[in-house]
C-alpha cells in the first residue's frame, strides 16, 4: 500500500471519529439525565470531559494529516446511540437502566479503543508522530474508562 493511500485512510478514519465525537457529546448529555446511580453520573460527567479532549486531539490529527474539511457521519456510534435510547426507555427499573447505560457505554468505548489503536498504528507507520502520540493517549483513556465502567457495574450489582 502506498503511503498516500494509507494517509487517505487515516483522514477518512479521523473524519468518521470527528463525527462520532459529536454523536457521543449529544448522547452523553442525554444519558447523564437518565442515569440514577451517583457514581455512574460522576463517571459520565468525567467521561464527557475526556471525550472533549479526544475531539480536540482528533481535530489536531486532521490538521496533521492535512484534511480537516471532510463532513461525515458515523453510523456505528449513531446506531449505538439509538440502541441506548431503546434500552433506557425499556428498562423496568433504575438499576437495570443504569446497567444498560454502562453496557452500551462500554460498547462505545470499545469502538473508541479500536479506532484510536488503529489510527495510532497507521499514523506511526506514516511518521505522523504527534497524531500517534495523541491517539495513544486517547486509547489509554478509553481503556481506563472501560475499566471504570466495569467496576461501577460490579458495585451496582453487589448493592
Amino acid at each position: 500500500m502506498e503511503n498516500g493511500a494509507l494517509k487517505t485512510l487515516v483522514a477518512q478514519g479521523l473524519t468518521a471519529m470527528k463525527a462520532g465525537s459529536e454523536v457521543a457529546a449529544q448522547a452523553t448529555a442525554e444519558i447523564r439525565q437518565d442515569a440514577r446511580h451517583p457514581e455512574l453520573k460522576a463517571a459520565l460527567e468525567a467521561g464527557n470531559k475526556v471525550s472533549q479532549s479526544w475531539a480536540q486531539r482528533i481535530e489536531q490529527a486532521l490538521q496533521e494529516v492535512g484534511d480537516a474539511s471532510g463532513e461525515a457521519k458515523n453510523p456505528v456510534l449513531e446506531g449505538m446511540y439509538e440502541v441506548s435510547r431503546m434500552i433506557r426507555r425499556q428498562a423496568p427499573d433504575d438499576t437495570s437502566r443504569d446497567l444498560g447505560i454502562i453496557a452500551n457505554g462500554q460498547l462505545a468505548l470499545h469502538y473508541w479503543i479500536a479506532a484510536f489503536g488503529t489510527i495510532r498504528t497507521y499514523a506511526s507507520h506514516l511518521g505522523m508522530n504527534e497524531t500517534a502520540r495523541a491517539m495513544q493517549a486517547s486509547l489509554d483513556e478509553a481503556k481506563e474508562g472501560d475499566g471504570a465502567h466495569t467496576a461501577i457495574a460490579q458495585r451496582i450489582m453487589s448493592a
